[in-house]
């Protein structure tokens, strides 16, 4: 908290702003509602609101777990295998510029209304800076330690799993934040373009009915999400610490 609040106190005073705008500027609710409106309606509808959420959780949630599962096994295959990651990447690449305004209904009209197209939307746009991460990661082994344990008759696995993979713990960490931003969004977009239920959903419905109150009380609750899943992930970070584990299990 203490890191953070400046930036607290930005938002803060940005949302006190914008409050006094829309009670002195006189614009209706339906064009631009305070802040003290968008509130009072989540809280009105939270039970309508957390419905909807809960089954974008559970579509982030999978689909991003899948995605890091298989960013770590292609980053492994990749690095044991140059010829492959040459001839891979720019195919990775040119996967990541397709536009998700033309790849959700797709993904849809492919694959229909399920849970499927949503969550392999969620792998395609988290996946490539996972794997990017991974891979940056291993080439920050230090090289030192790996032509000793190689002296010393370490094969190549051996010297992957002691040196080469904990020395990109802190690029495989960094990447699992930036994709842990798109999570949301990306599963948000694709219930957006199809489906039955999840924050997308609601966003369409209220838009339909002019509620630009609802629009913002689901923006909220998909900020809280990331947010989240971003605490989830420093959480993870810390608890999985060499230092903090060394700390757990020293003697009193």
């Amino acid at each position: 908290m203490r890191s953070n609040a400046l930036a607290i106190l930005v938002m803060l005073a940005l949302l006190l702003l914008w409050e006094a705008y829309c009670r002195m500027s006189g614009v209706t609710p339906l064009v631009l509602p305070a802040p003290s409106d968008v509130l009072r309606s989540l809280y009105l509808n939270a039970h309508e609101i957390s419905g909807h959420a809960l089954a974008t959780i559970g579509v982030a949630a999978l689909g991003f777990s899948m995605s890091v599962t298989f960013a770590f096994l292609t980053s492994i295959a990749l690095h044991f295998t140059p010829t492959l990651e040459r001839a891979f990447i720019p195919v990775f690449v040119v996967s990541q510029t397709i536009p998700l305004v033309a790849l959700a209904p797709l993904m849809i009209l492919w694959f229909g209304f399920g849970v499927l197209p949503k969550m392999l939307l969620v792998i395609l746009v988290t996946f490539f800076p996972i794997l990017l991460s991974l891979l940056s990661g291993y080439r920050q082994a230090p090289r030192d330690f790996l032509d000793l344990m190689a002296s010393m008759g370490a094969g190549r696995l051996q010297r992957f799993r002691r040196v080469t993979l904990p020395s990109a713990r802190p690029a495989f960490f960094a990447g699992l934040r930036i994709s842990a931003t798109y999570a949301i969004v990306a599963t948000i977009f694709a219930e957006y373009a199809g489906a039955r239920s999840g924050i997308g959903i609601y966003i369409l419905q209220a838009k339909n009915n002019f509620r630009a109150d609802l629009v913002l009380s689901a923006v909220v609750v998909s900020a809280v999400l990331t947010l989240a899943l971003l605490g989830f992930l420093r959480l993870i970070e810390w608890w999985t610490d060499p230092e903090t584990r060394r700390r757990r299990h020293a003697p009193a």
